[in-house]
């Protein structure tokens, strides 16, 4: 993707509620690459049983979602979805993301669900529904504390030197890819 020369638009954080409307966009989204991830991953392995090999899925799947979000990341700044919901990632200087602060960013962005995954692991939760609710829990409580931030960024983003902000596609560059 060509980003066209000249001056740069102002760089402003989208408010918390079209963030997270990405977030749960992206997760939609994200249902159809990890499908396909677990289709190829249980072809190749030969894996009969959900509970066979499943160690070695979440490692694939880890790996796969680390390569998707690195490749968008530094590519343009934008998933499919943050493109949907007009949100970029750039380095904290507005510059874009190398693929190592794109990568340092996905790691850090584990920290929406490791509390939580850690939480039902020492309480010993095993029920899906449990889970799930202690993982909703976690997001909106993480999503929360970006207003402790000064910018109002999310954690992760400030300890990676990222940030989030609004983009919209220039008018010249709209009115020639609609051509």
């Amino acid at each position: 993707m060509t980003v066209p020369e000249g001056p740069e638009p102002a760089l402003s954080t989208p408010g918390l509620a079209r963030r997270m409307a990405a977030f749960v966009y992206e997760g939609v989204l994200l249902f159809g690459v990890l499908f396909v991830a677990g289709y190829l991953y249980s072809t190749l392995t030969q894996q009969r049983h959900a509970l066979q090999g499943q160690a070695g899925l979440q490692a694939f799947v880890f790996i796969i979602l680390a390569i998707y979000f690195v490749v968008f990341w530094t590519r343009g700044g934008q998933t499919v979805a943050m493109k949907a919901w007009h949100v970029r990632v750039v380095a904290a200087d507005g510059r874009p993301l190398s693929q190592a602060r794109a990568l340092m960013r996905y790691l850090a962005s584990w920290l929406w669900f490791v509390p939580a995954l850690a939480t039902a692991w020492l309480a010993q939760l095993h029920r899906p529904f449990e889970i799930f609710g202690l993982m909703i829990v976690g997001v909106v409580a993480y999503a929360l504390l970006s207003f402790a931030h000064p910018q109002r960024q999310f954690w992760h983003d400030a300890l990676c030197g990222t940030r989030l902000v609004s983009w919209q596609p220039r008018k010249e560059a709209r009115a020639q890819s609609a051509a």
